[in-house]
């Protein structure tokens, strides 16, 4: 039927930038089972389509149906993930992934146990590092994978265990060797900024930080990049904190003089501004008290940057969490005294492992683990539907829709 089409016309076909120019049936095949699985639900009948893509199972899976699912069916779990692995580049895989990962307990439990998880994440990366090629749903629906795959601490711990040679995708800086998991950090936090300087979607960066949060008590071996980049982000942060604390206090004391002008909502921008920072020292602070003698590059950049975190340590906002970053700073920092000036990187690395192992885990304060998890918004088909049809229309072979009669959608939400 349609997964034997779609699956097929992935399996062994090169990957090209649309999954309609290798294989038209398949392009179609899934389209149409797209549309199905996201039509409403009747009063009283739950869309079949639907039930059947929460349900089915592997080929390989002999237990017994549950007799309440008449639409339940099995398929090669293989073939479906290698065609999944191979289209990303297109909206409708990537949707239909995201459909998978997020109602099939059956597939999502599949693809955590692959131990080629990097084929299915390297495609999802590069659609957030093309994000400026993108548009926006099709970001969206690859954050979200992350997001749910994060979920899992499995996941978490098995990204820095991959190691990757030679991302040519990735312009920025020469990687030619990183660890699957610091490459994801990287690409998670060049989404956020390029969020902050360009979109400033509010839902991009909770989705952003809920992912590097779920990633963080498992951090291993950062690559020292990804450990800069982290610190690099909260400066940035942090300059965009004072920034608008001072165009809220000009603004206060121009406002002092005139009634004529409403204020701008300064206050609402630092409250959000001071959410996103909070979150970031709740990710570095997760990171030093789970795992720090695993990141010496991460314990290196907050001691290089130790200025940054000065101005924080005495804001009512930040004071519990930044006890355990300024325990951490105020460590190493005097065992890099006492070995004295002029030290090599190696050397500094070298006092950092061996401050890693004396430093007394107990004076370290306990926060509750970063765990967040993914929820469709209360009526998802306000997004899906109009998604689907705008897929529908921009990618559907041989099908015309005359574009002054379309209403469900905008003309360039596809």
């Amino acid at each position: 039927g349609l997964w034997t089409v779609f699956t097929l016309g992935g399996v062994g076909s090169k990957p090209t930038p649309q999954l309609e120019q290798c294989s038209p049936l398949a392009n179609q095949s899934l389209l149409l089972l797209l549309v199905l699985a996201n039509l409403t639900d009747a009063p009283d009948t739950p869309n079949p389509y639907r039930q059947a893509i929460m349900s089915f199972k592997n080929t390989q899976d002999n237990t017994a149906f549950s007799s309440s699912n008449p639409h339940a069916f099995q398929i090669n779990f293989n073939s479906l993930y290698t065609a999944l692995c191979e289209q990303q580049k297109s909206d409708q895989a990537t949707l239909l992934l995201y459909m998978l990962l997020h109602q099939n307990s059956n597939v999502r439990t599949y693809v955590l146990a692959r131990t080629d998880i990097e084929n299915l994440v390297l495609p999802i990366l590069e659609i957030l590092y093309h994000v400026e090629e993108r548009n926006s749903h099709h970001v969206y629906m690859a954050l979200i994978i992350l997001l749910i795959l994060t979920e899992d601490d499995g996941f978490n711990r098995s990204i820095h265990e991959v190691i990757l040679k030679n991302i040519t995708w990735y312009a920025e800086r020469v990687l030619t060797e990183i660890s699957l998991g610091s490459l994801l950090i990287l690409v998670v936090i060049r989404t956020i900024q390029y969020n902050m300087t360009r979109t400033r979607d509010k839902y991009l960066h909770t989705n952003c930080l809920a992912a590097l949060a779920n990633m963080s008590a498992q951090f291993r071996s950062l690559h020292q990049y990804a450990a800069q980049r982290i610190i690099s982000l909260f400066s940035l942060l942090s300059k965009k904190h004072n920034k608008v604390l001072e165009q809220a206090t000009q603004s206060l004391r121009g406002s002092l003089g005139s009634n004529d002008s409403p204020l701008p909502d300064y206050a609402q921008d630092l409250n959000v501004i001071e959410e996103v920072i909070r979150m970031m020292l709740e990710i570095i602070n997760s990171c030093l008290t789970n795992s720090l003698h695993h990141n010496p590059n991460l314990v290196y950049a907050l001691l290089y940057k130790r200025d940054l975190f000065e101005q924080f340590r005495t804001h009512p906002s930040f004071q519990d969490i930044m006890q355990n970053i300024d325990l951490v700073i105020s460590f190493f920092s005097s065992r890099l005294e006492q070995a004295g000036a002029e030290l090599s990187v190696e050397r500094v690395l070298e006092i950092i492992k061996q401050g890693a192992v004396a430093l007394p885990k107990d004076r370290l304060r306990k926060f509750p683990e970063l765990k967040f998890k993914y929820v469709e918004e209360e009526q998802p088909e306000e997004f899906f539907i109009p998604y689907v049809w705008s897929l529908v229309y921009n990618s559907a072979v041989a099908l015309y829709w005359n574009p002054h009669d379309i209403q469900l959608f905008t003309m360039d939400s596809g």
